[in-house]
């Protein structure tokens, strides 16, 4: 192996070892349209649906949303700056009450992104 092979090798491992310890097991992404139309209250409509992450006086998930959006990729259709966004969250779920557990992390997307998703057609529309 050349030393830039090596380099590239020894990279990737450090980056497979940081993700895993960054990132508890039972952690998954989920990608779509994230929704907070008012205080407190938060949901992302992926593939598989809604989740839930918060209702204002009630359920929480632990973790810090939303995630930073770029000026132009976040729809405000609320006061106060609430609204709607595409993005990725890592995530810990309770699959059977579709709620999000836990948020490791999350990343805005561009809107393009959700928009050209075929899973994701019609939620902006129907839903936000």
């Amino acid at each position: 192996m050349s030393l830039r092979t090596n380099i590239a090798a020894i990279a990737a491992l450090l980056l497979a070892f940081g993700t895993a310890a960054a990132h508890p097991s039972g952690a998954e992404l989920r990608c779509g349209w994230f929704d907070n139309p008012t205080p407190g209250n938060a949901s992302l409509y992926d593939r598989d649906g809604e989740w839930t992450i918060a209702i204002q006086g009630g359920y929480q998930a632990k973790g810090d949303w939303p995630p930073e959006y770029p000026p132009g990729q976040w729809r405000a259709t609320n006061a106060g700056g609430h609204g709607y966004g595409c993005a990725c969250f890592k995530v810990r779920v309770d699959a059977e009450e579709k709620n999000i557990l836990e948020i490791f992390s999350s990343k805005a997307r561009p809107l393009s992104a959700c928009r050209k998703d075929p899973a994701l057609k019609g939620i902006e529309r129907r839903h936000l």
